[in-house]
């Protein structure tokens, strides 16, 4: 399969050319629809906006938003006129806001008014005190000296700052030529996105992707679930993360298929528009599934549409993957595993594998892509079976980290293998099954054990819901094993039951010693369970018990 040599713009362009009438995108809960030539329309006035704001090829644009229809139409519109577009956490409060805008140079802060009760505006005005006697486009900040633009999603006019719709209006000024030409001087192998990592240790590092790496992760991934433009796609994960970002908008954008978004994810609102939308296709992490279908609404939204979709962004347990095909009907739903700097999707099931392979593997690698399982010490391959660690090689490797020469040659090796940090084994015909990330791996008394083996053994247990598993120091065996489980709705379950349930059907070195009953985890706002976080948490709660 050859290679896409065209730029997100293009991608667009060529859908709309295509499938002008056909609906392109749609946000259930405010009543929102538009064809494809509607929204090519649409991003080609907000990249005219943009070009008359002064923002020029290869600046860089930050966005800090839920999944707004602007955050849609400002993805597009940089990728038309070369800004680049840099994705913000949902999450971030006054400390990572300012890192994220003084580390990766942003000229324009494109943001929400608030998120989930918390002012973004606010939060905005601690670190940029001078946008009160700024101009707009004028923002001269002693702490973020490149910022000069501020565009605020909001009708309320805010000091300093444009609104959308000055955006809108401006693009009068800017002629399609003008955009034509900034168009076409944009060439595939440019980066046009920047995602910051999740830094869960250290700074967050800004991985900088290109055109040519997420459009063609993007018609990979829709390559693997079958996507065509009959499809419609419901994304309730966020923009910011390349689940959204990639595998959502243009994996649905590289085929025609139309999006159905959310811009916060709620179980019942997303089974909601499954069913009155009709969507055949569903995004969503572990917990997502899990939350949909113990909804106390699940009967009366009942999915009958849906044929395929994606669960990645953490390992995805047996049982809910069982249930996602049998209950939501989900047949051909796939897995998909990845990280930002692989432009996320590094193998993936199909929909005709069997059951056994889309439950207990993460697929294979995607075409053009290369996979390689390697001795962490010595790294040498690993032979079929032999855990070690994931490598990648192809079109799908990022650019590098902006302004992080040491940590980018730490990552990716000499002859262009991207050195992943996850464990992996490859059975013979290439499938690949994630054991856990390096650094979570547990070494108990000199035994490796990893985590995911236990959590798919306890996620048997009739009475949970969820289960994290990690290590925890121990004088003795150097770590020991300790479960955070959710139990299900109603159910009373103690430690006692659950080391009944492993003994004799796991190794006793890897029954946990210690167990904890939890209603929720330590998460990110793209989903991801923050296992340090647990781990603080535990050695917190331990150190109490000594």
């Amino acid at each position: 399969m050859s290679l896409l040599k065209m730029t997100v713009g293009e991608l667009l362009e060529e859908q709309a050319k295509q499938y002008p009438e056909h609906e392109a995108f749609v946000y259930p809960e405010l009543g929102l629809r538009k064809s494809y030539q509607e929204f090519n329309n649409l991003v080609n006035e907000a990249a005219r906006g943009f070009m008359s704001l002064g923002i020029d090829k290869s600046d860089h644009v930050a966005i800090w938003s839920d999944n707004k229809p602007e955050w849609l139409v400002s993805q597009f519109a940089t990728g038309k006129m070369g800004a680049v577009l840099v994705t913000v956490n949902t999450n971030y409060r006054a400390q990572e806001l300012e890192y994220l805008l003084k580390q990766s140079d942003a000229s324009t802060l494109i943001l929400a008014e608030e998120f989930k009760g918390v002012s973004y505006v606010d939060i905005l005005k601690e670190i940029c005190p001078e946008l009160e006697q700024s101009s707009k486009g004028e923002l001269q900040s002693e702490r973020l000296p490149q910022l000069k633009n501020i565009i605020i999603l909001s009708e309320k006019e805010h000091t300093g700052c444009y609104s959308w719709r000055d955006v809108v209006k401006a693009s009068q000024s800017v002629s399609e030529q003008k955009l034509t030409e900034r168009h076409q001087s944009l060439h595939y192998d440019e980066v046009i996105n920047m995602q910051y990592t999740s830094g869960t240790t250290g700074f967050p590092k800004g991985v900088m992707l290109s055109h040519s790496n997420i459009v063609n992760n993007g018609n990979q991934v829709a390559d693997c679930m079958r996507l065509t433009n009959e499809d419609r796609l419901c994304i309730p994960v966020p923009f910011f993360h390349c689940f959204g970002c990639v595998l959502g908008t243009l994996a649905a954008v590289s085929k025609g298929s139309t999006m159905v978004i959310l811009e916060q994810f709620n179980p019942e609102t997303v089974l909601r528009a499954v069913k009155n939308e009709s969507c055949t296709a569903l995004h969503g992490v572990p917990t997502m599934f899990i939350a949909e279908l113990n909804d106390p609404n699940f009967e009366k939204y009942k999915p009958t549409t849906l044929r395929t979709g994606i669960m990645a962004g953490a390992t995805c347990p047996m049982e809910v993957m069982k249930d996602v095909i049998n209950k939501m009907g989900a047949e051909e739903i796939t897995i998909g595993y990845g990280q930002t700097e692989s432009s996320p999707v590094i193998t993936q099931t199909k929909t005709d594998d069997p059951i056994e392979l889309r439950v207990g593997s993460v697929g294979k690698a995607h075409p053009n892509v290369e996979v390689k399982v390697v001795d962490p010490a010595t790294r040498e391959e690993s032979e079929p079976g032999i855990p070690g660690e994931l490598c990648t090689r192809g079109y799908l490797v990022m650019k590098g980290y902006y302004k992080n020469e040491e940590s980018t040659e730490a990552t990716i090796d000499e002859e262009g293998w991207l050195h992943t940090g996850d464990i992996a084994v490859m059975d013979n015909d290439g499938y690949l099954e994630i054991t856990g990330r390096m650094k979570d791996m547990i070494i108990r008394g000199g035994e490796n054990v990893y985590p995911r083996e236990i959590e798919e053994f306890l996620y048997q247990h009739p009475k949970v819901l969820d289960v994290q598993v990690i290590g925890v120091p121990d004088q003795k065996f150097g770590e020991e094993i300790m479960a955070f489980i959710i139990p299900k709705e109603g159910a009373e379950v103690t430690e006692e039951e659950i080391r009944k349930f492993c003994d004799g059907n796991i190794s006793k070195h890897k029954i946990p010693r210690f167990i904890r009953f939890t209603e929720e985890y330590p998460m990110t706002a793209s989903g991801k369970i923050q296992k340090f976080k647990l781990k603080e948490s535990a050695l917190a709660s331990l150190e109490i018990r000594k």
